[in-house]
């Protein structure tokens, strides 16, 4: 395959298509994700992919060597023209190379504006490129020049009409859920931010996710994960079958009375893990792998009630043991990669119920989410904005979401126990 056609084909190019126009000169774009998960390799598959369009890139490294930083774009580039069977590699990796700059620094404070015009000038001036891309690896969010700092950088990049990429570690458990969708930033800040990508595990690899696409309030599923192995982005097939073992999976959920009581027993049975998530003052029937959640914890996931009452169509009680049942169910699909529900679907797409808000948790983050309905006795899942018919679904994630109805009728318990049994039987 020749240079050309590797660009055509990259994975990074349905990226590019669902953030409406691209990410643009002068716009900023982000790469969340927790410590570890793969920021570095994201944002240099985003600069290779720059170069291997015959597009100049400055690679801003904070408190990383520039050799661990070339380490990332060699193999990168190897795995690349290996899996793509690219024509003339060394050639091609050798102009590919000289259009990259890397400027490293060691952080006493913060990265300055002034220290980004350094490097700009180091790149000019020195290896000869104009950069169409500005990657910053290892900013400091958390200091008080950030609004006025970060405005800068984006000025600097509209003035020389490239792309600003930037990194952020994101807190334990953050997802990017309505009403927080960047973490760390407020106000001015957050509105300087352009696009943004999260990076989460999934089974045994890394998916991403667009969590902000500019101003469009109906953001595009991304259909992409990174192998931890080659580090390289890869379009998802439309269906996989899951190739961890049954052991390793395990089941999220509150516990509670009904469905979730009864997921809880049948993942005991099949041997599966369980996190069983509770707070302070609420009693759980289930207490396998219990989770009790801080008052910190908790905030993760608070929600408006003007978020609810509008894609939930209704009110909720308007007390704090009820809004800790909401903020905790938060974490029970937060990490899943896809969700289960045995309950009622109302005509206006909802599910019945306090429950039914991981079911709209999962709709909002395009989380696989299925619902067994009592009423008609069949399961249905969520595509394309309407709920359809399918045939039984099996659990083909490592973290899956287990909730529902505390009114739990017999057709409810048996297509629970019906998802365990086709899922893991014959399958250790």
């Amino acid at each position: 395959m020749y240079r050309k056609e590797v660009n055509a084909h990259s994975p990074l190019r349905i990226l590019e298509k669902s953030i409406h126009g691209g990410l643009g000169k002068g716009n900023l774009g982000l790469v969340l994700a927790r410590h570890g998960v793969g920021k570095t390799p994201a944002l240099v598959q985003i600069g290779l992919d720059d170069l291997m369009r015959e597009r100049d890139v400055l690679h801003v490294a904070l408190d990383q060597t520039i050799k661990h930083v070339m380490a990332f774009y060699e193999a990168l580039f190897d795995e690349m023209a290996h899996e793509e069977s690219l024509v003339d590699a060394n050639e091609v990796r050798d102009a590919v190379m000289r259009r990259r700059a890397i400027k490293s620094f060691a952080l006493g404070k913060y990265f300055t504006p002034e220290q980004l015009e350094s490097a700009l000038d180091f790149a000019t001036n020195y290896v000869g490129i104009k950069p169409a891309a500005i990657l910053i690896d290892g900013y400091n969010w958390s200091h008080q020049n950030l609004a006025n700092d970060i405005a800068a950088f984006k000025v600097i990049a509209k003035r020389i009409n490239a792309e600003l990429w930037m990194t952020m570690t994101t807190p334990r458990g953050y997802v990017g859920g309505p009403g927080q969708p960047l973490p760390l930033l407020i106000g001015d800040v957050k509105d300087l931010v352009d696009c943004a990508i999260f990076l989460e595990p999934n089974g045994s690899n890394i998916s991403l996710r667009l969590i902000k696409d500019h101003d469009n309030l109906e953001v595009a599923q991304v259909q992409l994960e990174m192998h931890p192995d080659t580090m390289r982005f890869v379009e998802i097939p439309v269906k996989r079958e899951t190739k961890v073992p049954v052991e390793s999976h395990t089941l999220l959920s509150g516990g509670a009375v009904g469905a979730e009581v009864e997921f809880g027993i049948c993942a005991e049975r099949a041997g599966i893990a369980e996190e069983t998530f509770s707070f302070a003052g609420r009693k759980s029937e289930r207490t396998r792998g219990l989770v009790e959640l801080c008052e910190e914890e908790l905030r993760l996931g608070d929600v408006s009630d003007a978020y609810l009452k509008k894609y939930m169509h209704r009110t909720y009680p308007a007390t704090p043991l009820f809004r800790k049942v909401l903020q905790s169910i938060w974490h029970q699909v937060s990490t899943a990669g896809e969700v289960f529900s045995v309950g009622l679907i109302n005509e206006d797409n909802t599910v019945k119920g306090g429950t039914g808000w991981a079911v709209e948790l999962a709709k909002h983050w395009h989380k696989p989410v299925f619902v067994f309905d009592q009423s008609k006795s069949c399961w249905f899942t969520w595509q394309d904005s309407v709920w359809k018919q399918i045939d039984p679904p099996t659990i083909t994630k490592s973290r899956f979401t287990g909730t529902g109805t505390r009114f739990l009728e017999p057709s409810g318990r048996d297509a629970i126990n019906s998802l365990f049994t086709r899922s893991f039987e014959n399958k250790r």
